[in-house]
């Protein structure tokens, strides 16, 4: 088969890669080895926001006599039920990608597992050749976990495998208190689970500013077990159970016994036993094409290359949204090597990302770990006694904002505050704006609501830039 574009996965990236090529008249295929459906809808963003939701459902009922809303009689969680509702959802939008997949002509989709034979021939299976004037690679990623974890057998889990449990255990051992970890380990422990999230390294989630981190630890860990730096010294299948063992502060050891032990210990791109060594594509040290970020386009020792690498199989931003933008540039740069075009630069977005906690986790541009030192300063809100947060009961968090002393624009942000889903999503407006703090602060915010949190932080971080510039000025 002569195609002039074959995409290798259809998942979000492939999926966006498929339309974006399409659309700009190229003949395409989209190969896939597994099963059709996204990570998201499947094993990721959806079951695990179902699982949250039910979660929050029964936080808000545990808190309902703080506001003398009683509730008579006892409150229980029905783990199938819960599960049930979770896996129902789950397969409704996994049926929304489905209905998009069968949109495609049945010409346009091959079954099968793809390996480059060189950089413009794919085999299939070993079965069908196909060659293409360009090819993007959009395989996805999958959970990884040590080698040292596989002694525990069927106590092992991932978060693919939660999604499948017809019941709520009575207990797990969360391993690494990433997105992944934290999201569903506070879900699962207010469900009724007995939970205990455990790290190395004191990393919390996708923070980096300290301040922060440390609010994270003191808010999320007043909820559930959370030790980010847990002194581990041994971990074995003892039964049907898995007994930890740890020391605490003191260098006393103990030891636990979880039904499970999730790992939450990220995840690799799928980029293995595709026949990479086959083509001219430069790898980093993990075995992921080197590639433009603003084109997608891989590099070789030759220069740019006709192979493309869109989702999580760049392990750039493993973020839907990255995906879907990645897989139409990928898409539309590809096309236009078909056509023997020059590339262009597509559309990057101001960085943003979001975790699922109570309260939640936001970063914006990078947060504080992108920052230039001494160039910038940092605007500050407390939740504990902003108006619309104590109204909730949802008064707990910090928000840092960022701003740039030379030209007073947003440089981005980190917080974990009630509602960072929303002060996320105007921060991350604003700075791909390119707005200064003076200009976000002309903008309007209504009476009471949570985003007066956010208008307090920038009046901080507007004198505090208002200052540092009147220092520069007078030296």
């Amino acid at each position: 088969m002569n195609v002039d574009v074959a995409i290798i996965g259809s998942g979000t990236a492939g999926l966006a890669a498929y339309r974006a090529a399409k659309k700009a008249g190229a003949a395409v295929v989209l190969i896939e080895s597994g099963v059709y459906g996204t990570t998201c809808a499947r094993v990721g963003c959806m079951p695990s926001k179902l699982l949250i939701a039910a979660a929050e459902a029964m936080h808000m009922m545990e808190l309902a006599p703080r506001f003398g809303v009683h509730i008579e009689g006892s409150v229980r969680v029905n783990g199938r039920e819960v599960m049930e509702r979770v896996q129902t959802e789950r397969d409704h939008f996994v049926k929304f990608v489905l209905d998009d997949i069968d949109l495609i002509p049945a010409s346009d989709r091959i079954r099968g597992h793809a390996r480059f034979e060189n950089d413009n021939t794919i085999v299939v299976d070993d079965e069908q050749r196909i060659k293409a004037k360009s090819i993007v690679i959009a395989t996805g990623s999958r959970a990884t976990y040590p080698d040292t974890l596989k002694k525990l057998g069927d106590r092992l889990i991932i978060n693919d495998d939660v999604f499948e449990w017809k019941e709520l255990p009575e207990s797990v051992a969360v391993i690494g208190p990433g997105v992944i970890g934290l999201e569903l380990g506070q879900a699962l422990h207010r469900l009724g689970v007995r939970v205990a999230v455990l790290g190395r390294g004191s990393r919390i989630g996708p923070i980096t500013d300290p301040d922060i981190r440390a609010s994270a630890m003191k808010t999320l860990g007043s909820q559930f077990a959370l030790d980010p730096d847990a002194r581990m010294t041994g971990m074995q299948r003892d039964g049907d159970r898995v007994a930890i063992v740890r020391r605490n502060a003191e260098g006393t050891e103990f030891t636990e016994h979880f039904d499970y032990v999730l790992a939450a210990t990220g995840r690799a791109p799928n980029v293995n036993g595709i026949g990479l060594d086959k083509t001219t594509v430069d790898c980093d040290a993990s075995g992921v094409p080197v590639f433009d970020t603003s084109t997608m386009q891989t590099v070789t020792a030759a220069g740019p290359g006709s192979i493309f690498v869109a989702g999580d199989s760049s392990n750039f931003i493993p973020l839907l949204h990255e995906a879907a933008d990645e897989g139409r540039i990928a898409g539309e740069n590809a096309a236009r090597i078909a056509a023997g075009k020059p590339v262009t630069r597509g559309l990057r977005r101001a960085p943003l990302g979001i975790v699922f906690t109570d309260p939640q986790i936001a970063i914006v541009g990078g947060g504080w770990s992108a920052l230039e030192t001494g160039r910038f300063a940092v605007g500050q809100v407390n939740f504990e006694h902003q108006g619309r947060s104590r109204i909730l009961f949802k008064n707990h968090g910090l928000l840092h904002v960022y701003g740039d002393i030379a030209t007073g624009r947003l440089l981005g942000a980190e917080m974990i505050a009630p509602a960072a889903e929303h002060l996320g999503h105007l921060l991350a407006w604003a700075l791909q704006n390119q707005m200064t703090i003076a200009q976000m602060l002309e903008m309007p915010f209504y009476h009471p609501v949570i985003e007066e949190g956010l208008r307090t932080a920038l009046r901080d971080l507007d004198t505090k830039l208002r200052s540092a510039r009147s220092h520069v000025k007078a030296a």
